[in-house]
C-alpha cells in the first residue's frame, strides 16, 4: 500500500518512472524482442501471427467510431497482433461511401482499436494493421493512381518512388502501416485475371518497378510518419498459370524460376522490402505457402531477408483444401510455419491450429519464436511501442490532396502508349468544330480504375469524356454516346452512336474491358470474384482478381460498334482502357490512331484529353507483349532460342512487341561507343551513345539496351532487357547518353545451378523498343 501511494506521488509529482525491458525506446530492438517474448503466453505468440480481416473491427455511428465487439472478442480470445485491410471499402467487403470511413474517421478508427488493444492486452502490444497499397490505398477518399502494367508503362521509376511515397503516406496518416505492393509476378499468360496488378512479362522492368515501389513506400525512416513497411507479392511465378486460370499451378524449370522469376524479388529484397507474401500456386509439385527452400534457404539463407513472410489469404488453409498436400489444418499450419511462413492472413490457418500443432510436437519453440520475432521487429522499428496513433486532422487534411492529384495525372500521362497515328491524325486540330466521344468506357469513373478500387466520390474522377470536355473550350462541341456495353450485348445504342460518329469530324472511341467490382457478383473467401457465365445481369468485369479469359477478343458488341463506326468515314481515334493485352489485329488494320491507356486511375480522363489535344507528347512504352492471337502464346519477346517459329494462321511474331510506343516527334541515335575493362566480377561495360530529338515537338524518348548472348552453356533468350532511360528532349536536342552494365548484367544460370559469367562474345542492341533496332555492335568479355 505504501509502494502504491508513492508511486502515484511521483507520478503526480512529474518525476518520469524509467520505463524497463521491452518498454524501454533507449535499449536495442533485438533485446526488446527477447525480453517481450520471454514474458508472452503461448497463446499469445501464436495471437501475434494471426492478421484477422479488418473492415468489421470497427463499428460506426455517424462520425463516432470505435472498437467494435469483434474486434475485442478477437483480442480476448485470439490475442490478435494483425489486422488487414481495416480500411478497405468494396462490394466484397460491404462496405460503401456511407458505411465505409473518410480519411479522418478512418484515422478516429484506427487510432480507437489501436487503443482498445494496448489497453485490454495483458503485455500492452500495438496492432500492426495492412494496406492494399498497389496503385493507391484501397480506402476511401485517397488519391487513384494507374495500376501497375500502367506504373510500368512509364518506365520511369522515379516517377513511381515519387507516387509510391504518397500512397505511403495517405495509407500512414490513416494509421496502416503495411503496404501490400508491389505485385511483382511476370505477366507472360494475358489470359491471366491480373495482369494489371503486375509490371509487365520482364524480369529488369519488374525489378526497377519494384526497387522504386519499396524505396518509395518505406523511406529512410519508419518512424516518419508517413512511410509505410512494403510487402512484396506473390513469392512467386503466380503469373504464369498453366491455362491462364488464377492460382493454379505452375510449370517453371529451376533455372527458369532463378534467371526470370526471382530477380524482380530479390532487388525488391535487397532495396530493403521488410516483408513477403507467399503466393497461392504451387511450383514443381510444392506449395509456395509451405516451400522450405523458396521461404527458408533461398529468401532467408541466400538473400539476407530480414522481414516477416505472410501467407496470402487462406493460403494455409488451402495446404489441405486445394494442394492437399497436408491432411488436416494441424498439419497445414505446422508445414507452413516450418517452411518458413510467419504470419497468417486469415486468422484460420494458424491459430487453434497452431496451437495443436505446437503440443503436439509438430513445431518447436524455436519455430515459433523466431516467427513472432519477425513480426515483433516491424513493430519496434516503426516505434508503435512509444506512438501507436495518429493525427485525425492531419489525414483528414492531407489525404488526396492537390498534390497528390496532380501527381496522379502525371503518372498517367507518363503511362499512355500510343499505338498507331496514320497521317499523324493526332494530336487532334485545334480547328475542329465537332467531336464524338463514344464507348462503353468514355465515361464510367469505376471501368477507368481498375481492380483493389475503392468506391468513389464522383467528383474525384476525371473521365475521358469530361477531361475532353474540359479541353475542348467554346469552340468545339463535343457529343456523347455509349454505343454498348463491354459484356452485355441484351441492348445496344449502336445506331445512335454510328449517326453522331457521321455527323462529327473524329470519333473518339473508348473500348477495352473492366475490372469494376459490383454488389451484384458472388466473391470466393480470398475475394476472388466468382465468374458466372450464365448470368442473366452481365457486369463490365472482364478483368481483375477471378476473371481469366479463354480468349483475348473484345467482348460484348464493342468490335461491331467499332467497325460501324469505322465504315462511316469519320476518322477515328481509339482509346483503350483495360487491364490485359487484347485482341487489336482489325483496330491495327481499320483505326487511325490507337492510344492504350491500361487503368489510368482518377485523372486519366485528364491525362488522356492531353495527350489527344497535344497538351503532352504521350511516350509510354509496352511493358508486355499483345499478341495477334491466344494461339500465339506465349509470345513474350525474351522467349528461349530458337523463335523462329510461325503458324498456318499467323507468324509468331505479336502485333505489338514489348517496349513499343510511338511519339509525336522523332529521335535519332548516333554514335555508339563500347569500352569494355576488368574481368569476371570486376567487369564494367561503359556503354555511351547521342540521342537526338530530330522532329518538331518536344518530347521523351525511351531508350532500351538488350543483350544477346551469342554462344552460351545452356540456352538464353534471344535478347534481353539490361538497362533502360527515359529521358526528355526538347526539339532539335540532343544528349549524350551512358550505361554501365556489370558482371551480373552479362551471367547466366548455368548447369551447375551456379550463377557465372561465361567469356565470350555479346550484341548489345539499342531501340526504342525489344524489335526495333537503332544501333548494335558485338563486343567480348573475358
Amino acid at each position: 500500500m505504501i509502494t502504491t501511494v508513492l508511486m502515484v506521488a511521483c507520478c503526480q509529482s512529474g518525476i518520469a518512472q524509467k520505463k524497463t525491458g521491452y518498454k524501454d525506446p533507449a535499449a536495442p530492438v533485438t533485446s526488446r524482442i527477447n525480453d517481450l517474448l520471454s514474458r508472452m503466453t503461448l497463446e499469445e505468440k501464436v495471437g501475434q501471427l494471426s492478421v484477422l480481416l479488418g473492415w468489421d473491427m470497427y463499428s460506426k455511428t455517424g462520425n463516432a467510431v470505435k472498437a467494435s465487439e469483434e474486434f475485442k472478442k478477437a483480442i480476448a480470445e485470439q490475442h490478435t497482433g494483425m489486422l488487414w485491410a481495416t480500411l478497405r471499402a468494396d462490394p466484397w467487403t460491404k462496405k460503401t461511401l456511407l458505411t465505409g470511413l473518410t480519411p479522418e474517421l478512418a484515422a478516429k478508427a484506427t487510432n480507437a482499436i489501436q487503443k482498445y488493444a494496448i489497453e485490454n492486452s495483458r503485455l500492452n502490444i500495438p496492432m500492426l494493421l495492412a494496406e492494399e497499397c498497389a496503385h493507391g490505398h484501397m480506402a476511401i477518399g485517397t488519391t487513384v493512381f494507374p495500376t501497375s502494367i500502367g506504373q510500368s508503362s512509364t518506365w520511369n521509376p522515379d516517377l513511381i518512388r515519387e507516387m509510391a511515397a504518397a500512397i505511403a503516406m495517405e495509407a500512414r496518416l490513416q494509421g496502416a502501416h503495411i503496404g501490400y505492393g508491389p505485385v511483382l509476378d511476370l505477366a507472360r499468360e494475358p489470359r491471366w485475371s491480373r495482369v494489371e496488378e503486375t509490371y509487365g512479362e520482364d524480369p529488369v522492368l519488374n525489378s526497377r518497378m519494384g526497387e522504386a515501389m519499396v524505396r518509395g513506400f518505406q523511406g529512410n525512416n519508419l518512424k516518419s510518419g508517413f512511410n509505410i513497411a512494403s510487402t512484396l507479392k506473390h513469392f512467386t511465378a503466380y503469373g504464369v498459370p498453366e491455362g491462364g486460370h488464377n492460382g493454379g499451378s505452375v510449370a517453371v524449370g529451376t533455372r527458369e524460376l532463378f534467371q526470370s522469376y526471382l530477380p524482380p524479388f530479390k532487388a525488391a529484397v535487397k532495396a530493403g522490402a521488410l516483408s513477403v507474401m507467399t503466393a497461392y500456386n504451387s511450383i514443381d509439385g510444392i506449395p509456395c505457402s509451405a516451400n522450405h527452400f523458396l521461404l527458408t534457404d533461398l529468401l532467408r539463407k541466400q538473400w539476407d531477408f530480414n522481414g516477416f513472410v505472410v501467407s496470402d489469404l487462406g493460403s494455409i488453409s488451402g495446404l489441405v483444401s486445394n494442394h492437399q498436400v497436408a491432411s488436416n489444418a494441424t498439419e497445414g499450419a505446422s508445414m507452413a510455419i516450418n517452411a518458413g511462413l510467419d504470419a497468417d492472413l486469415s486468422g484460420y490457418g494458424y491459430g487453434p491450429a497452431l496451437l495443436d500443432a505446437f503440443k503436439k510436437g509438430l513445431v518447436s519453440t524455436s519455430v515459433l519464436d523466431t516467427a513472432v520475432a519477425r513480426v515483433l521487429r516491424i513493430k519496434f522499428e516503426m516505434g508503435l511501442f512509444e506512438n501507436p496513433y495518429v493525427d485525425v486532422k492531419k489525414a483528414a487534411k492531407t489525404v488526396r490532396n492537390d498534390a497528390h492529384v496532380a501527381l496522379a495525372r502525371k503518372v498517367a500521362s507518363a503511362s499512355l502508349v500510343l499505338l498507331k497515328n496514320k497521317n499523324n491524325v493526332l494530336p487532334l486540330s485545334r480547328q475542329l468544330k465537332k467531336i464524338a466521344v463514344i464507348g462503353p468506357n468514355a465515361d464510367n469513373i469505376y471501368n477507368q480504375l481498375g481492380d483493389y478500387t475503392a468506391p468513389q466520390d464522383e467528383n474525384a474522377v476525371v473521365t475521358v469524356l469530361e477531361g475532353i470536355k474540359a479541353h475542348a473550350g467554346k469552340e468545339l462541341e463535343v457529343q456523347f454516346a455509349k454505343g454498348c456495353a463491354i459484356r452485355d450485348t441484351t441492348s445496344s445504342g449502336i445506331a445512335e452512336a454510328v449517326a453522331l460518329a457521321k455527323n462529327s469530324e473524329v470519333a473518339v472511341v473508348v473500348l477495352g474491358g473492366s475490372s469494376a467490382r459490383d454488389f451484384k457478383t458472388e466473391y470466393l473467401n480470398t475475394g476472388a470474384a466468382q465468374v458466372k457465365a450464365t448470368d442473366a445481369a452481365v457486369s463490365d468485369m472482364e478483368s481483375g482478381e477471378g476473371y481469366d479469359r479463354a480468349t483475348l477478343d473484345l467482348m460484348g458488341r464493342q468490335l461491331e460498334l467499332l467497325q460501324k463506326i469505322v465504315n462511316t468515314g469519320t476518322p477515328v481515334v481509339l482509346v483503350l482502357i483495360k487491364g490485359r493485352p487484347l485482341n487489336l489485329n482489325w483496330a491495327a488494320d481499320h483505326v487511325d490512331a490507337i492510344v492504350d491507356a491500361w487503368y489510368p486511375g482518377q485523372e486519366g480522363g485528364n491525362a488522356i484529353a492531353d495527350v489527344l489535344f497535344g497538351k503532352s507528347n504521350p511516350a509510354g512504352r509496352l511493358p508486355i507483349s499483345i499478341p495477334k492471337s491466344v494461339g500465339q502464346l506465349p509470345v513474350y519477346y525474351n522467349l528461349k532460342k530458337p523463335t523462329n517459329h510461325s503458324y498456318v494462321e499467323v507468324d509468331g511474331k505479336p502485333l505489338y512487341p514489348f517496349g513499343y510506343g510511338l511519339s509525336y516527334t522523332s529521335f535519332e541515335y548516333s554514335n555508339l561507343n563500347i569500352a569494355v575493362s576488368g574481368a569476371q566480377d570486376n567487369l564494367v561495360v561503359k556503354v555511351k551513345l547521342e540521342v537526338k530529338n530530330t522532329g518538331k515537338r518536344d518530347g521523351d524518348e525511351v531508350v532500351q539496351l538488350y543483350i544477346v548472348d551469342k554462344v552460351s552453356s545452356v540456352v538464353t533468350p534471344v535478347k534481353q532487357l539490361k538497362k533502360f532511360k527515359r529521358l526528355s528532349l526538347k526539339s532539335g536536342e540532343q544528349q549524350v547518353l551512358e550505361f554501365e552494365l556489370n558482371a551480373d548484367d552479362l551471367k547466366l544460370f548455368n548447369q551447375q545451378m551456379n550463377w557465372v559469367l561465361e567469356p565470350g562474345d555479346f550484341t548489345l542492341i539499342l531501340g526504342g523498343s525489344s524489335d526495333d533496332v537503332r544501333l548494335q555492335r558485338d563486343f567480348n568479355v573475358q
